[in-house]
Parts: C-alpha cells; sequence; structure tokens
C-alpha cells in the first residue's frame, strides 16, 4: 500500500499564509550573552539568523508500505497512526518557538533539551532518556569559490515508533532518506533507530563534499601562492585556515556522539543498527585524519607565501642594487666633467669626448662581467 496525501493549498505557502502571522516568526534572541539570568529551560532561540520557513513532512511507513503528508501546522501530525511501525516527523526551518513548544509537550521532551534544539550554537550531543534519546549536530556546507563554511544545527529526537527532527535551515537535508523510503521497500523493513541512523549519516555524507571542495580549493592556491603570490592570495589562505579550524570544532564532537550512539546502553538502539554507527565512526576518524592534513598544507602554503613575497623582495632591490651600483662610476665621471673649470685638460683632446664614452661603457661591461662572475646576476 502506497499513499501520499499533500495539502497542495499549503505547499510553497509562508506562514503568514497558514497561520496568520508574519512569514518569518520573530526571533526572541540572537547572541547567547542576551540570554544571561535567564532561569534554565528558558525557550528562546540563539542563532546567527532569523528562523527559516516553516514546511512540516510527516513520513510514516512500514513493510507495506508508506504514506507521506506536507501539513500547514505542527499540532495537526498529532496523534501518530499507530498503525504504521515508524512515523518521521521532519519540520523543515522551525518556524516559532511554540513550535519546540508543542513537540516537547507531545513527546515528553525535557525543557533543557527543548532549549537546546533552539540554542544552535551549541557543539553536537547526545542525551539518553528512557523513551527518548536526544541528538544534537551540525550540517555543513560550502559556497563554490568560496571558503566559508555555513552551519546548520540539526536535532533528532528518536523514540519507540517515531523520529523527529527539526532542521533550522529552509533546505531539506533529508531528501535521498525521503527517496529511499519512497522507491525502496526494504529500507520500510528497519525501525526508527535505522531511520536515525540514515539520517546521521547523510549529514556526515555531506562533510566529505566539503572536504572535496576545501581540497580542490587547496590545490588551486598552492600554485596561485608558487607562481604569483598576491594579498588576496593570502585573505583566501587565511579564510582556509579558519574554515579548517571552525571544521575541526565540529568534526571532534561529532566523532564522540557517533562513538557514544555506537556504545549507547538504550533499548531505543538496537545492536544490528550499531555496526552502522561503526561504519560512520570510521568515516568520522578518516575526514578528522584528512582535515589534518589539510591544516598542515595551509600552514605550509602561508610561509611559502611569506617565502615567495620576500623572495621577488629581494629579487628586485638586487636587481635595483646593481643598477645603482653600475651607475655609481658613471656619475662620479659625468659629474668631474660637467664641472665649469675653465682649464680642464681633456676638454681640448679631439677625441675626449667619446674616450670619455668608451671609458663609462668599459666599466659598466666590466661590472657586469665581474657580477656574472660572482654569481650576483
Amino acid at each position: 500500500m502506497i499513499q501520499v496525501m499533500v495539502d497542495a493549498g499549503m505547499v510553497g505557502r509562508s506562514p503568514a499564509d497558514q497561520n496568520g502571522h508574519p512569514g518569518t516568526a520573530p526571533v526572541n534572541v540572537l547572541r547567547a550573552s542576551d540570554k544571561a539570568g535567564l532561569p534554565p529551560g528558558s525557550l528562546v532561540y540563539v542563532g546567527d539568523r532569523a528562523m527559516g520557513e516553516f514546511r512540516l513532512v510527516v513520513t510514516a511507513y512500514g513493510p507495506g508500505g508508506y504514506t507521506e503528508r506536507q501539513l500547514p501546522d505542527i499540532g495537526q501530525a498529532f496523534p501518530l497512526d499507530p498503525s504504521w511501525p515508524v512515523t518521521w516527523i521532519d519540520v523543515i526551518g522551525f518556524s516559532s518557538v511554540e513550535t519546540v513548544q508543542e513537540i516537547g509537550a507531545r513527546f515528553g521532551v525535557h525543557p533543557l533539551i527543548l532549549e537546546d534544539i533552539l540554542n544552535t550554537r551549541g557543539r553536537p550531543k547526545l542525551e539518553v532518556f528512557n523513551d527518548h534519546l536526544y541528538i544534537a549536530i551540525k550540517a555543513i556546507s560550502v559556497e563554490d569559490g568560496d571558503a566559508d563554511l555555513r552551519v546548520e544545527q540539526v536535532s533528532l529526537i528518536l523514540g519507540r515508533d517515531y523520529v523527529c527532527t527539526l532542521q533550522e535551515g529552509p533546505d531539506d537535508l533529508f531528501g535521498p532518506v525521503r527517496d529511499r523510503i519512497r522507491r525502496d521497500g526494504r529500507n520500510r523493513h528497519f525501525g526508527p533507530d535505522y531511520l536515525a541512523y540514515a539520517l546521521v549519516d547523510v549529514i556526515v555524507d555531506g562533510y566529505f563534499s566539503v572536504l572535496e571542495r576545501l581540497d580542490q580549493r587547496v590545490e588551486v592556491l598552492e600554485e596561485q601562492v608558487l607562481e604569483q603570490p598576491t594579498p588576496p592570495t593570502l585573505k583566501e589562505i587565511h579564510s582556509l585556515k579558519r574554515a579548517m579550524v571552525d571544521l575541526r570544532h565540529i568534526l571532534w564532537p561529532v566523532r564522540e556522539l557517533v562513538l557514544s550512539l555506537e556504545r549507547a546502553d538504550s533499548s531505543l538502539l538496537g545492536k544490528n543498527v550499531a555496526i552502522f554507527f561503526r561504519d560512520i565512526y570510521e568515516h568520522t576518524v578518516q575526514m578528522i585524519e584528512t582535515i589534518e592534513s589539510l591544516r598542515d598544507v595551509v600552514a605550509g602554503m602561508l610561509d611559502i607565501y611569506l617565502s615567495s613575497v620576500s623572495f621577488r623582495l629581494n629579487q628586485v632591490m638586487k636587481l635595483l642594487t646593481i643598477f645603482s651600483t653600475i651607475f655609481m662610476p658613471l656619475t662620479f665621471l659625468v659629474g668631474v666633467y660637467g664641472m665649469n673649470f675653465e682649464y680642464m685638460p681633456e676638454l681640448g683632446l679631439p677625441w675626449a669626448y667619446p674616450l670619455l664614452w668608451l671609458v663609462m661603457v668599459a666599466i659598466a661591461a666590466g661590472m657586469l662581467v665581474w657580477f656574472r662572475g660572482k654569481r650576483w646576476i
């Protein structure tokens, strides 16, 4: 049985059309410092940008088929249909604190966890409870030709028969997982723990594409540094270096998170899923090794840039010094015979002028030969 239900009237509409309030929900807090003094569990948004356009996709599936619905409001996702083994509630660009409060009330999520969902600057983490698990992980991307990372927090709540994901940004990160559920019946034979693995795996796989783009940018910069280093090249090196540091700060907590998932003592995670998380853990280790290598390369490029600039400056100074040295005796001779004395013996000679030129050319040529013999040029 395959059933797909989409509320066509709500697709592509802003939250203002759906709920009667502005398309971008009010953001209470943008900086963590503004939250100082509030009691623990205060639900306020902490982030660098306003929340995205709200979209809600509810997918329920089992061995017999699946159903997919796009809903305008989180309240319409409940109660869950018990006839489906797995229900996946995917909130894309959660548009208000009330949305998070509703999810917490429906699933019995601790207020501190709801606070972590809204604090998009928190580090990746795993929290284990009796009836659910909370996973916070960072999704990263990078624009073509740019080294600045775009970081988005993704929160995941795993229960006995459901998975709830909250994506900070407006882009759907889990489209590949949704497609596999639609077309591949094998994926519908697994429980919510396998779905949680698939979602985490998609995010971690995205790190590989970011590393590949950064690696390509490093190769281009290496050629620029060796051939023609410029101030924009130095700026790009610093941008890459900062991206490497930020990426390392993300990868290490993700590695700990995946290792904790593999070893978590919870009935919500089956032992047959642990081997899949072990595979993700190996990927994170590989990426950490790659990022360390790239950091060394970028640090070396900075040294090469400074050395190249110094070498070019030395070459210019050497050339100028050689010209100055050659013209010093020539300037002396011209200065001597440019004096306005009436009686100068050489001025009366008919060959004095060409002889002076011959002497000056011989001095210049002799100095060039001497510099060449010294391997200064």
